[in-house]
């Protein structure tokens, strides 16, 4: 579930980037090219859609960052990403077979 909320998080930013770089910074926007049809294709509308858009996405990008923050900091392996997916095991490390006093030879003299 973490995995579609941060997929959603990612939709949600690039459309609401996309949404304000289409917005003029003057109010007028789309609209301000087609103010003559604006009369005749409703397009007069359109800077309203924008904002309302904007607000919208915002609103969204909120709530799916707030639910995240719920799966990625709860601190159970039940839900979000749990710390094997990204440490690898440590390996034990190998010890040396032990050795009988009787089977070693006796020393040289």
């Amino acid at each position: 579930m973490a995995y579609v909320i941060l997929i959603l998080i990612l939709i949600v930013a690039l459309l609401l980037g996309a949404v304000i770089l289409v917005q003029n910074p003057k109010g007028g926007g789309l609209a301000s090219g087609f103010e003559g049809a604006g009369k005749i294709g409703g397009v007069q509308r359109t800077t309203d859609f924008l904002e309302k858009a904007t607000w919208y996405l915002t609103v969204a990008l909120f709530v799916l960052s707030m639910a995240s923050s719920g799966f990625y900091g709860s601190g159970s392996s039940s839900s979000g990403f749990s710390e094997d997916e990204f440490v690898s095991p440590v390996a034990a490390p190998v010890e040396a077979p032990a050795t009988d006093a009787a089977s070693d030879p006796a020393p040289l003299q």
